[in-house]
């Protein structure tokens, strides 16, 4: 065993204890156990997801780690956010009946880990109320799905405490029931996917028409590359108008063309799309079929020639993104061309879009320059300081202790 190796796992030991102690100062006893699940990092494949399509996301060492004691024969749910998120004073827990709980209420953070055990129940697991104490290292609002990892998190948690038998597979789509029926947000299974399926040292491609996934080696440092962060600072949500009518607009033109979804078309259909589209719901779609096409020519050269690589369908994702699905603000496109201009070998925005975060795979050699550029751009724009950080691809949902 390393020394860096070693010193990683005393982190992560004195972190779990950390939060036990947390927990056992805010409810008075001691948790069940403690578990953790990824933020995400969508490497290319953005809006293919709920039209059946392809995805190559990764999962991150930013993570959402929740300590649960169950409460066996109580229907009472209190949660409580190392963030000072949406608690009601500085020390006191969120309390809820799951029995009065109902879909599209406003419960704010509470939200995530009460869709999670609402969906659970609705597919007949027995949940009974539990305490839940939330420390998160995901910057909220930043497209790293700061959200699902508490949705994942707590939902592998709850079907542990429960004895239930679910597979990863089980655990994605009961995690999209949540997001979808009670939260409200009509997200699909990548960000799920990734946060539960992930593995050290490599992204996951995912068919979200089976649901079948598979690992792709993605090692950036292996390459001599690191993945930087740019993290705009602005907020996004999926739960808004602008991700739902994106949404519609590709169903709409998988009608208008005859086919059950987006994934169903190819580059060659395309002139004949145009024809029969709206000027807007043709760019929607025309985005939709090309990012299809460029998640698998990722796929390819990451298997064939390495991370190194795949710089130039990074930049065509983010153009697509721009131009034709109009998800991009003027932060992510100054943080994607001014981490390109000082040597990035590919950059695009990341995540649902309208805000969040934008990724720019770089050398090491570089990355000081590349950062120092992103924050002369930001600061001549007059735009506020973005949060720049690495990433690398990390292990999934798990329990901790």
């Amino acid at each position: 065993m390393t020394s860096q190796h070693t010193e990683a796992t005393s982190r992560q030991e004195s972190g779990q204890q950390d939060i036990l102690q947390a927990f056992r100062d805010a409810f008075g006893h001691d948790a069940d156990g403690v578990w953790m699940a990824p933020g995400r990092v969508n490497l290319i494949g953005e809006h293919t997801d709920y039209n059946d399509g392809f995805v190559l996301p990764f999962a991150i060492d930013l993570k959402a780690r929740v300590a649960v004691r169950n409460l066996p024969e109580s229907r009472t749910v209190r949660l409580l956010s190392a963030q000072g998120v949406g608690t009601q004073g500085a020390a006191g827990a969120l309390e809820f009946d799951l029995d009065r709980i109902t879909p599209g209420g406003d419960y704010g953070w509470a939200s995530y880990p009460l869709g999670v055990a609402w969906a659970l129940e609705q597919s007949g697991v027995s949940v009974s109320g539990f305490e839940l104490y939330l420390d998160s290292t995901v910057p909220l609002g930043s497209g790293l799905s700061s959200s699902h990892a508490i949705e994942c998190a707590t939902i592998t948690a709850l079907a542990e405490l429960s004895g239930a038998s679910l597979s990863a597979q089980d655990l994605v789509l009961l995690t999209q029931r949540g997001e979808n029926d009670f939260v409200g947000a009509p997200t699909g299974i990548l960000d799920q996917s990734a946060s539960l399926r992930g593995e050290r040292g490599h992204a996951v491609f995912l068919d979200c028409r089976d649901q079948h996934a598979e690992l792709i080696p993605f090692d950036a440092e292996a390459d001599d590359l690191v993945m930087l962060v740019i993290d705009t600072r602005v907020a996004h949500s999926h739960s808004d108008g602008g991700y739902a009518s994106r949404r519609a607009a590709c169903e709409g033109g998988a009608a208008a063309l005859g086919v059950p979804a987006l994934r169903d078309l190819g580059l060659e259909d395309l002139p004949r799309a145009e024809e029969l589209l709206d000027e807007l719901t043709f760019r929607r779609v025309r985005h939709v079929v090309t990012e299809d096409a460029r998640v698998l020519e990722t796929v390819a050269v990451l298997r064939a020639e390495g991370a190194k690589a795949i710089g130039p369908l990074l930049d065509a994702s983010h153009v697509s993104m721009r131009d034709d699905f109009e998800i991009s603000c003027p932060e992510l496109d100054v943080a994607v061309d001014s981490a390109r201009a000082a040597g990035a070998i590919g950059a695009r925005m990341t995540g649902g879009g309208f805000g969040g975060s934008a990724i720019a795979l770089t050398p090491r050699g570089l990355e000081d320059e590349v950062r120092q550029a992103v924050l002369g751009a930001f600061a001549s724009a007059g735009f506020g300081e973005p949060r720049l950080f690495t990433v690398t691809p990390a292990e999934g949902a798990r329990r901790l202790a």
